[in-house]
């Protein structure tokens, strides 16, 4: 089982009602519910970051490093699979 800690949430008597329902809607527990839509926000946010970083790369860096790469063939274990379709 994950580490756990605990924190004092205060909400809007509103806002923690209807999160209430939802949850019920959806067959969770407030406590559950309120993890995922944490951990939702948090990956929004976290895309967000990695989209900005990619503005700012240097794509002719990228390139040139690129092309350094050997030919080699990839060692045991890491070759590209083949999927199926």
């Amino acid at each position: 089982m994950a580490n756990m800690s605990n924190y004092t949430l205060r909400l809007l008597t509103s806002l923690k009602a209807e999160a209430e329902k939802v949850a019920e809607e959806e067959g969770t527990t407030l406590n559950q519910f309120i993890n995922v839509a944490v951990a939702e926000k948090l990956a929004a946010l976290r895309t967000r970051y990695f989209q900005e970083r990619a503005t700012r790369a240097d794509l002719e860096t990228f390139d040139r490093l690129l092309k350094t790469a050997s030919d080699e063939s990839p060692r045991r274990g890491d070759e590209i699979l083949p999927t199926e379709n």
